[in-house]
């Protein structure tokens, strides 16, 4: 799947809440359904700066692709982070690097995350776009 197919999928899930009580336990059923990073990789060069909360995001490349495992200790951001893998995970570092995250506002997102948790998103994002722009050269 495209990065924009993922996101349509991301934004027609959300749109079912109307709710943003009801969005929160999506996000945060979301991360609950991921996968707990291998304890090594929770180290301080994986840890992102710029996050409240703890959030390690570590990349590997296979076949030309960029895999993210990602955890965070906390409930709602840890769904963020879910988000985001779903939406990078396989995907080219060069269609990381050019991907228009129109989900974020779509959803609305970035209206309802408080400043340190919008600050942390953006963090995130950086981070593996970095990794992305790393793997691409």
């Amino acid at each position: 799947m495209s990065i924009n197919e993922i996101q349509d999928e991301i934004i027609a899930e959300f749109e079912d809440f109307d709710d943003w009580m009801d969005r929160y336990q999506m996000l945060i059923e979301q991360g609950s359904a991921m996968e707990p990073i291998d304890e090594k990789l929770k180290t301080n060069d994986n840890l992102i700066d710029g996050c409240q909360s703890r959030v390690w995001v570590a990349p590997e490349m296979k076949d030309g692709r960029m895999y993210i495992h990602a955890e965070s200790d906390a409930l709602i951001v840890k769904g963020i982070v879910a988000l985001l893998v779903r939406v990078f995970n396989g995907q080219t570092p060069k269609d990381i690097l050019e991907a228009d995250l129109y989900f974020i506002p779509r959803i609305g997102l970035n209206d309802h995350l408080s400043p340190t948790r919008s600050n942390g998103l953006a963090a995130m994002i950086k981070q593996i776009r970095l990794y992305a722009l790393a793997y691409s050269s």
